[in-house]
C-alpha cells in the first residue's frame, strides 16, 4: 500500500499512480481538445488564431481590438490583418465606439454564431447529456474546481513565457500564441 500526501494523492509516482494517470489523462484530452479545433476551424474555413477570435467574440458582447490583442497575445497589427480575414468571411462586424472615436467595436455575426454552433451543438448536447448521466453534482463540483484551478496555474505559466525572450526569431505563419481559453480573461 502506497502512502497518500495531506491532499490525497497517492505519493507513488510510478505509471500506474493517480499523478501519473492524471497526467495521461489531461494529455489525452487536451488532443482531443485541439483535434477538435483543427477540425472546427476546417469546416469554418479559418485558422486556429481566427478561432480562437471567434471563442473570445462568442463569450462576450463586443471587445475592441485592443483588447483582443492582449487577450490573443497578438499585436495589434496581426489582430487587424486577422479581423479583416473574419469580416470578408461576414463574421464579425466592426463599428465605432459610441463614446469613443478613436476606438472600434468588434461584434461576432449572428451568421457566424449559426455556423459555429450548428457544428458543435451536437457535440454540446451528447457530452452534456452523457456527462450529468454519468456524475453526480458534487462529482462535477470537484471537476470545475480541478479544472478552473488547473487553468489558473496554466495561465500564471504562460504569462511568465509570454515573458520570457525567445531564443530564436519569431516563426510566421500558423498559430503562434493563441491567448488564454474558456472565455475573457481576468
Amino acid at each position: 500500500m502506497s502512502s497518500g500526501t495531506e491532499s490525497g494523492v497517492d505519493a507513488d509516482s510510478g505509471p500506474g499512480s493517480v499523478e501519473a494517470r492524471l497526467g495521461v489523462a489531461v494529455q489525452a484530452y487536451q488532443s482531443a481538445v485541439d483535434d477538435f479545433d483543427r477540425e472546427l476551424a476546417r469546416l469554418m474555413g479559418v485558422n486556429e488564431t481566427d478561432l480562437r477570435c471567434l471563442e473570445i467574440l462568442f463569450a462576450v458582447e463586443e471587445i475592441t481590438p485592443r483588447e483582443l490583442s492582449r487577450q490573443l497575445g497578438l499585436t495589434t497589427g496581426s489582430v487587424t490583418t486577422m479581423l479583416d480575414r473574419l469580416e470578408k468571411l461576414a463574421y464579425l462586424t466592426r463599428t465605432p465606439h459610441p463614446d469613443d472615436r478613436r476606438k472600434t467595436l468588434i461584434r461576432v455575426t449572428p451568421e457566424a454564431a449559426r455556423r459555429a454552433f450548428g457544428l458543435i451543438g451536437p457535440f454540446l448536447d451528447d457530452a452534456g447529456r452523457k456527462v450529468f448521466d454519468r456524475y453526480t453534482p458534487d462529482q462535477l463540483e470537484l471537476v470545475i474546481d480541478y479544472l478552473t484551478f488547473s487553468r489558473d496555474v496554466q495561465q500564471q505559466h504562460v504569462e511568465r513565457l509570454r515573458k520570457t525572450p525567445a531564443s530564436h526569431p519569431a516563426r510566421t505563419g500558423g498559430r503562434q500564441s493563441p491567448g488564454p481559453r474558456g472565455g475573457t480573461a481576468r
